[in-house]
């Protein structure tokens, strides 16, 4: 009974960081306050404040985290919406995703060549452009760290979220289907809720471009360990 409660109270704790921070995130709409980001901060601040150690925190975690692969598969309903808009630039949206996909991997395995990562850490960061529970499942098959996987992943789509809005500026980039592919292939869930706020064209966009991302890099990921003897 006593674990269960604290389950519960986890739970709450993160529905609540979370709510506080997307509150602040719609009133001063700053790249760096995104709930993603803010709510990690102040979860973990609560937790070493509290002397609440991480595995008793993942008690109730774990059940948030379940819902990441029901989460994905919801965004098939915005991608159904623009199915007739899809059909019609599927050759410019494909072309897209593939470089996504593509650089996404090369430009990590190349850069973690450059810096001498261990070869754990490699293996693990490789999928860092893919949603959460695709990139778990192809670090784990390469060999690599879940958990480190995990953090990669985190860092791509909050770094990604961040510099976006300079980025579209300085390419001039004003497309909603450019921002949506370039949210989707490099911060995928994270950058595909900032596509969101370009309108419902560029969320879908995005939508679709992780979704083909995450199985293009399901296959890619082998060959990119391959091609650069990781």
């Amino acid at each position: 009974m006593q674990q269960a409660l604290f389950s519960i109270s986890m739970i709450l704790l993160t529905v609540f960081a979370f709510f506080v921070m997307t509150r602040l995130y719609k009133r001063f709409s700053y790249s760096f306050f995104i709930p993603v980001l803010t709510a990690t901060v102040l979860i973990i601040i609560i937790l070493v404040v509290l002397n609440i150690p991480y595995k008793s925190y993942m008690i109730g975690g774990q059940w948030i985290s379940s819902l990441l692969g029901p989460a994905v598969v919801a965004l098939a309903y915005p991608l159904y919406k623009q199915r007739h808009f899809l059909m019609t630039h599927m050759i410019p949206i494909l072309g897209g995703v593939l470089i996504g996909a593509i650089s996404g991997m090369v430009s990590v395995s190349i850069f973690a060549k450059i810096f001498r990562l261990i070869h754990p850490v490699m293996l693990s960061i490789i999928p860092k452009s893919l949603t959460t529970p695709v990139a778990i499942e192809v670090a784990r098959g390469l060999g690599g760290n879940v958990s480190m996987a995990v953090v990669g992943v985190m860092i791509a789509g909050i770094f990604g979220v961040i510099t976006a809005p300079t980025i579209f500026k300085l390419t001039r980039v004003h497309s909603p289907i450019g921002r949506g592919i370039a949210l989707g292939s490099a911060s995928h869930a994270i950058g595909t809720s900032k596509a969101a706020e370009y309108g419902e064209l560029a969320f879908s966009m995005s939508s679709v471009t992780m979704t083909l991302c995450a199985i293009i890099g399901s296959f890619l990921g082998p060959f990119v360990v391959w091609l650069f003897h990781i």
